[in-house]
């Protein structure tokens, strides 16, 4: 369903490596088995609208501004693309495909405009003072991931779109959890800070990866929260029918068992990262089926 996410390990976004390992949005369905055939055309467009974003986002060295400039230009280009308008040549492929999904699928435009909003954020926002805070950037980063495929499974009960948000949040939290080794040394740190607060941790602790019994309860703390929303979410794999719905349980159990990874380092990963292997594949696969 996600994860996207949607920049460096943020947007997914909300996506990222994860699971599939597809960088960013790890945990969006591109050319899976189970994906619906008829609706890879469409979910590959937007894929490729949301990976190139993040790239403009976080790849290479540009400054900030530039960064800024770009999306910018991009954020044009969609909206051009909405409109039927011309656009840049510069992404004219990406556009192109976006265009025929818009009007085929009458596909909810402001979503991708709330992942443009998060990948900005990224480039300017390093530090979250409350779950609060976190929440509301991975309503930007993720939750229009699964937004989207839901509106292209013509899934559009409320329920149905606030489990939906559930998954793709927790997808992106648990995604910052695993990848605290790698976010916090580039200068993003996405531990709320009152959750430090509330475990006598300052900023200086998690700046130089210390692993001590407070760093480890505030990273066990927030998997936990992570856990939680994952469960809250989780019937909606129940459903969704079809492929998509087998997809989906997938999708649930792989961000549940990277969490269980993470439990079983120790809540260690300030130090390192943990990985998914054959076997984990198919604990995943056996647990899906018994959803």
């Amino acid at each position: 369903m996600n994860q996207a996410s949607p920049s460096g390990s943020g947007s997914g976004a909300g996506v990222n490596r994860g699971a599939q390992d597809l960088s960013h949005y790890e945990n969006f369905p591109v050319a899976s088995v189970l994906c619906p055939p008829a609706l890879r055309p469409a979910i590959t467009a937007i894929y490729a609208f949301a990976r190139t974003a993040d790239d403009l986002a976080d790849e290479g060295d540009a400054a900030p501004a530039i960064r800024l400039a770009e999306l910018a230009a991009y954020r044009s280009d969609l909206m051009a693309c909405t409109r039927g308008e011309p656009t840049s040549m510069r992404w004219q492929p990406i556009f192109e495909r976006l265009a025929k999904v818009i009007k085929d699928y009458a596909l909810p435009v402001e979503l991708l405009a709330k992942l443009l909003s998060a990948f900005e954020q990224d480039i300017v926002k390093t530090r979250y003072a409350s779950q609060a805070e976190l929440l509301d950037y991975c309503s930007r980063s993720a939750n229009p991931v699964g937004r989207l495929l839901l509106h292209l499974y013509r899934v559009e009960e409320a329920a149905a779109l606030q489990q939906s948000d559930c998954i793709c949040t927790a997808l992106q939290l648990i995604n910052f959890w695993q990848d605290l080794s790698i976010d916090i040394p580039r200068g993003r740190i996405y531990l709320p800070a009152d959750s430090w607060a509330s475990h006598g941790v300052d900023e200086a602790q998690l700046l130089a990866l210390q692993r001590n019994p407070a760093t480890t309860a505030v990273i066990a703390a927030n998997l936990a929260w992570a856990q939680a929303l994952m469960r809250q979410g989780a019937p909606l794999a129940k459903t969704v029918a079809g492929r998509a719905g087998w997809e989906l349980r997938l999708v649930v159990q792989g961000g549940l068992r990277i969490a269980e990874k993470i439990e079983q380092l120790g809540f260690a990963t300030l130090q390192q990262r943990p990985k998914i292997n054959a076997w984990d594949a198919a604990v995943m696969a056996w647990r899906a089926l018994w959803m």
